[in-house]
């Protein structure tokens, strides 16, 4: 009896072909809808991760400068309270420590030949490779002897490379950065844009000493990025700095920090919270479709209902029972349910792949919405078809056989 009453589903559902579709299509555009959205989310979600994640695995952040307490902040680099002794203090005496890559920035005009380009001029030590996750593509980074000996040498991220030599290999070029002569020596791998849209590459790294005592006239860094060796003592190791930093300015009591640290574990976390009340939200705003598309399937179960209750009258007078037409009518409800969330699923995934492509966003299918949609689907044609499916039962078969 129950694939019997399926066969007779698919029968009903082709003798009515159009209406079986705009029936369906409710449901169609519903899962359709749910797959897509979750996949823009989950892409967004996917493409922070990357990005931070991009910055270094286990980093720490220590800038100058901290938060007052009427929530004023001074601006990155603004302040001097920060030395190379302090980053050389904190590789030293703190356990659990990978690396320390201390740095300073300024933005300058790089000129090669005829090209020019306006990119931030970033000096560090060697350690910035394994701390910023970055991978030399030709040539060399720079190494301690050249930061000792203050040497004009320069490595060039990715773009800035392009934009200056796109018709040359610049290892061994000679460029002009604030009209001081370096000597390219490397050039990183691209790394792409972060989740803010800022392009990673462009920019070009010296060695510490050089950038502060030859190009800036500086004696204080702005920036110092530790790696931890695991996610584990990340929190430890912060703790850690700020005591040390604290012990080495001299500041006891209550008195204020003049440094900030923080870890990218807490951003990272920051940033999937918001990103998941972003898929669900979208989620959510989606799966309205489907609820207007159960409406639908009830809709159209009663009117079939009424078109066929002598159909009805014809097999409760042969024998059929409550459980029989029940059965029959929720099947047919079901397998509309069923049917639209196939073709949704590929609706949703074909969806998907074409913002991809055309609007150049970052998504992600996830089976998690995929099955989820689905099941919904099926739900809510069983749920939506019970009524019609009951009121078909209850029909009295003389009443039923006397219909015109």
């Amino acid at each position: 009896m129950f694939w019997e009453s399926i066969i007779i589903a698919f029968e009903g559902l082709r003798a009515n072909k159009m209406r079986s579709v705009l029936t369906m299509l409710g449901i169609i555009i519903g899962v359709g809808a749910v797959i897509a959205m979750v996949s823009i989310g989950m892409g967004v979600r996917e493409k922070i991760q990357n990005s931070i994640a991009g910055l270094g695995s286990n980093l720490i952040i220590v800038t100058p400068g901290a938060t007052s307490p009427s929530g004023v902040r001074l601006a990155a680099g603004s302040s001097t309270t920060l030395t190379n002794k302090d980053a050389q203090a904190i590789a030293r005496q703190i356990a659990g420590i990978s690396a320390v890559a201390p740095s300073v920035s300024r933005q300058y005009q790089i000129v090669s030949g005829n090209k020019n380009w306006t990119t931030t001029v970033q000096g560090t030590t060697p350690e910035f490779l394994d701390v910023r996750s970055f991978v030399v593509e030709s040539g060399r980074f720079f190494n301690t002897q050249d930061v000792d000996t203050r040497t004009r040498v320069v490595v060039l991220g990715k773009t800035t490379a392009d934009n200056l030599f796109p018709d040359l290999y610049p290892i061994g070029q000679t460029i002009r950065i604030n009209k001081a002569p370096f000597m390219v020596i490397g050039v990183l791998e691209g790394k792409g844009q972060s989740a803010g849209g800022m392009d990673q590459d462009d920019f070009a790294a010296i060695p510490l000493t050089t950038a502060q005592e030859r190009m800036m006239g500086i004696s204080y860094i702005q920036t110092m990025n530790v790696q931890a060796d695991s996610a584990e003592v990340i929190d430890q190791v912060q703790d850690d700095i700020t005591a040390l930093l604290r012990s080495r300015h001299k500041l006891t009591g209550d008195a204020a920090d003049n440094f900030t640290v923080r870890n990218l574990a807490s951003v990272m976390a920051t940033a999937e919270e918001t990103t998941r009340s972003i898929t669900l939200l979208l989620g959510n705003v989606a799966a309205i479709s489907l609820l207007v598309g159960g409406i639908g399937i009830m809709n159209i179960m009663l009117v079939s209902v009424t078109e066929r209750t002598r159909e009805i009258g014809i097999r409760k007078a042969l024998g059929a029972t409550y459980a029989n037409i029940l059965l029959q009518f929720l099947i047919e409800a079901i397998v509309i349910g069923v049917t639209g969330g196939l073709l949704g699923i590929g609706v949703g995934i074909g969806t998907a792949y074409v913002i991809s492509a055309v609007a150049g966003w970052n998504t992600a299918i996830s089976l998690g919405s995929i099955f989820l949609a689905f099941g919904f689907s099926v739900a809510i044609g069983l749920f939506f078809g019970i009524y019609p499916a009951r009121k078909a039962a209850l029909l009295d078969p003389i009443d039923a056989l006397r219909y015109e």
